[in-house]
């Protein structure tokens, strides 16, 4: 037997009794499993943390370049690196846009998470889909960004993604934007300068600062093929100093209690379920007991390893992205939209006070007044589900152009925080945009072909925790 294969095998007896891991196949690499083309750590690489780190993202129109552009920055980057702690990985763009419908379709559908360092920060960069269909994707992807560059087509300018993505932005509360202005080897200058006006009067209209904003233009494509260096791989290191010297040092709430958002999840052979999201507050460590709550389910467990970017870390701390192996909890019972947080310090619930805004035509919203009881489908941070808007006995509408007070009343419970900003969409377009002001009791109505029936949680266990319960 070869000896990888060897230790294999003994780390999956190690697992099921619980006892230490035998070791790495290597003495540069640990021994590591693939599953669905992700990666997860079996060995104790470790993860260094001796720089600030950030996250950051691309938004934007469908093929204006923005997996171009991520793939970009960590080619340049990990090419770039003198330093041997440098954990940049050169990504190309089949490694990013990596599921099978996405190579088909040639579009991003995923949000995808690559890392990359400069000689001042390391990154978390979210790679976000630009079609219509996949604006869910979108709006997660944008949820972890302390900033956003923004990824503009010098050969179409601004277009309806554009726009939107700027006011998904703007919702979610993204502050920094950063604007690049790509395929600039296809079209003059005075093109590229009309873009740029035209660009900064939009991001006024949003709210954004349009003159503080910054602007860089270049092609991501010559960078990556390494052609016109002057464009190419230079334009990619001056956004990363940009992002260096524009955005500041985020804020992190290390000191209140731990809340991770989940995005997915995913089995490995062996191992367990390991639940990938990017901690909110807190700090987590290896072997805490933790709690996994929403879409109505709760289940508590443990964190029996952490992981940053495929490296194994003691603990990780508010605003990195991570892998957590959870014991005794199937794939399948996890949805995005559910956290994982200490136990017995967040509740979930279905009825939620709210202060909503009704988007006008000219913004993209409706045309006309939406009354009591208005199904759609919500977004709020990570999850998104139907809801219903019931409005006071003395409210009969609600017009386009217009605030109110209302209870939001979802269809599965969830864990919502006051201040969390949420968006309504209904065919393709954002129509109601809000934010919770508290959580009330559970309003208990019926509506037909709405309301959720909980599944039996013992379905999701395996046959010895059955049998454990039933005991």
């Amino acid at each position: 037997m070869k000896a990888h294969h060897l230790l294999l095998q003994l780390n999956t007896w190690a697992n099921r009794f619980h006892l230490p891991h035998f070791g790495v196949y290597s003495e540069n690499r640990p021994l590591t499993f693939f599953i669905n083309k992700k990666q997860f750590s079996t060995g104790p690489s470790t993860f260094n943390k001796d720089k600030p780190h950030c996250n950051v993202g691309t938004i934007g129109h469908i093929d204006h370049g923005k997996t171009t552009l991520s793939a970009a920055l960590t080619t340049i980057l990990a090419r770039k690196a003198t330093d041997k702690s440098n954990r940049t990985l050169a990504m190309s763009y089949e490694d990013i846009d990596r599921a099978p419908d996405e190579r088909a379709r040639g579009i991003t559908i995923n949000a995808c998470h690559v890392n990359f360092e400069t000689s001042k920060r390391t990154y978390a960069h979210t790679d976000c889909p630009g079609h219509i269909d996949y604006i869910k994707n979108m709006i997660c992807g944008a949820n972890q960004m302390d900033a956003a560059i923004l990824v503009v087509a010098a050969t179409d300018g601004q277009m309806p993604q554009t726009r939107e993505h700027l006011m998904l932005a703007k919702q979610i509360g993204i502050e920094h934007i950063v604007v690049y202005i790509n395929k600039v080897d296809l079209v003059d200058k005075e093109t590229v300068e009309l873009v740029e006006l035209e660009l900064r009067e939009l991001l006024n209209s949003y709210g954004f600062d349009d003159e503080s904003t910054p602007f860089v233009t270049g092609s991501a494509k010559c960078a990556l093929e390494g052609e016109q260096p002057e464009i190419g791989e230079a334009s990619i290191l001056k956004l990363c100093d940009v992002l260096d010297s524009y955005v500041p040092d985020p804020v992190r709430d290390i000191d209140g209690t731990l809340l991770i958002p989940l995005e997915q999840a995913f089995s490995v052979p062996g191992r367990g379920t390991v639940a990938v999201g990017t901690i909110e507050r807190g700090i987590l460590h290896k072997g805490q007991h933790i709690e996994l709550l929403g879409h109505g389910r709760s289940m508590r467990t443990i964190a029996t390893d952490v992981q940053i970017f495929k490296k194994s870390v003691p603990k990780a701390v508010a605003g990195e992205n991570v892998g957590v192996l959870l014991r005794g909890v199937k794939p399948e019972y996890i949805e995005r939209g559910m956290v994982l947080a200490e136990k017995d310090t967040v509740t979930q619930g279905d009825t939620f006070e709210a202060q909503i805004y009704v988007l006008k035509s000219s913004e993209g919203g409706r045309h006309q007044a939406i009354t009591n009881k208005y199904m759609h489908q919500t977004f709020c941070g990570f999850w998104s589900l139907n809801s219903c808007l019931l409005l006071d006995d003395s409210q009969k509408m609600i017009m386009p152009g217009d605030t109110s007070t209302v209870k939001l009343f979802l269809r599965k419970p969830m864990v919502a925080k006051q201040g969390q900003r949420f968006s309504m969409r209904e065919q393709k377009r954002t129509t109601v945009t809000g934010v919770i002001t508290g959580q009330l009791e559970s309003v208990g109505e019926k509506f037909q072909g709405f309301n959720y029936t909980p599944v039996n949680r013992t379905s999701y266990l395996t046959e010895k925790q059955q049998k454990k319960e039933r005991q």
